[in-house]
């Protein structure tokens, strides 16, 4: 299976740089640059800097900072540098940063609703959402630049119009973007007051003993696996509250259909949700979705699995609906996204399977 990355808007590769020095002082360049907040607690910028670069480790940005790399209201500062409110954190790299200006091109989309403010999209599962992580071509943000290219009101490249939120490569479902800064502005503010309305399928492993519940954790990144997220105590200063709703829609002795509902909109939060509480998504390769977790010993049962593993090669999770309230008129729009193909195919497989006529599928 293909790696799956996290999105963001740049990849840097700060070990490289901070090797290359060869005595000599390189002529540097911004690659990104913070203030920090108001609030914000005295923090060693290495610490600083980890929660903001989501690609890094913390021993990249030690080596760049030894290298001079770290720089703080433009000065070069060492790890244990506490930032304080209001200064300006840059990372200074001693190559041009990635020319990341989005160009429009020519993808097909499938638009479930569009006006002169906004559009919902069905996105198909393997399209990256954003350019970043060595996607820089052939994303969902290129191709509705491409659909919005005769719009003069509408540039890609400016972070006050665009997508509202995003969802994974290989998750399928429903988006929302938007055309003007006043629409981005309204529909975000819905997001950050949790009045929107959210709901995923997902096929995950095991049984589950009771047919609804809630699950609240911190999640923040793995520090064994920076593309991987980890669910933390809710009490804990790690990572950012999430909070998932789920209730079960169809069992399947091993495996479980259910539908879960999002108070928050974490980086992979049902993914890593689930797999806290023993139930990762069928097919989820970064989760341990991949392992056989219930089930027969049997080679029948494994070829079984293996044959629902090739029908949908991805985590087994859609973004069914997404309702919101129109940013101008205010009216209460809510859409449904059918099931891709693909999950069907495993769903009704493991239907059969239930009914006892899996074994007449296992050859195909």
């Amino acid at each position: 299976m293909k790696e799956d990355y996290m999105e963001q808007d740049e990849l840097f590769d700060i070990g490289a740089a901070s090797e290359d020095l060869d005595g000599e002082q390189p002529e540097l360049y911004e690659h990104f640059k913070f203030i920090v907040d108001p609030g914000q607690t005295p923090l060693r910028v290495d610490k600083y800097m980890l929660e903001k670069l989501q690609h890094s480790s913390r021993n990249r940005i030690q080596k760049a900072a030894d290298a001079g790399f770290v720089h703080v209201n433009e000065r070069p500062v060492k790890s244990n540098y506490k930032v304080r409110p209001g200064d300006v954190v840059t990372l200074m790299l001693d190559r041009p940063r990635h020319d990341s200006t989005i160009e429009p091109e020519n993808i097909p989309l499938n638009i479930v609703y569009e006006d002169d403010q906004l559009m919902v999209i069905n996105k198909e599962a393997g399209m990256v959402v954003h350019p970043g992580a060595g996607n820089f071509h052939g994303t969902l943000i290129n191709a509705i630049a491409w659909h919005l290219k005769d719009n003069p009101a509408f540039d890609p490249n400016d972070p006050e119009v665009g997508l509202v939120h995003r969802i994974d490569k290989d998750t399928s479902g429903l988006l929302v973007v938007a055309k003007t800064p006043d629409a981005k502005s309204k529909l975000g503010l819905q997001f950050f007051n949790k009045t929107t309305h959210r709901s995923y399928l997902a096929l995950v492993w095991c049984n589950f003993t009771e047919d609804e519940g809630r699950i609240e954790g911190n999640i923040g990144r793995d520090p064994r696996d920076r593309l991987r997220m980890m669910v933390f105590p809710p009490d804990s200063e790690i990572g950012k509250p999430a909070v998932t709703h789920y209730r079960v829609v169809e069992r399947f002795g091993y495996t479980t259909l259910i539908e879960c509902i999002l108070e928050t909109g974490r980086t992979h939060q049902i993914r890593a949700h689930m797999r806290h509480i023993g139930h990762p998504l069928f097919c989820d390769e970064r989760y341990g979705g991949t392992e056989i977790l219930r089930g027969q010993r049997s080679s029948t049962y494994k070829a079984f699995i293996q044959n629902c593993f090739n029908l949908c090669p991805r985590q087994v999770l859609h973004a069914q609906t997404l309702g919101f309230r129109h940013p101008t008129t205010g009216q209460q729009m809510d859409f449904t996204s059918p099931l891709p193909a693909d999950m069907q195919a495993v769903i009704d497989k493991w239907r059969n399977y239930i009914n006892g006529t899996a074994q007449n599928t296992f050859e195909q």
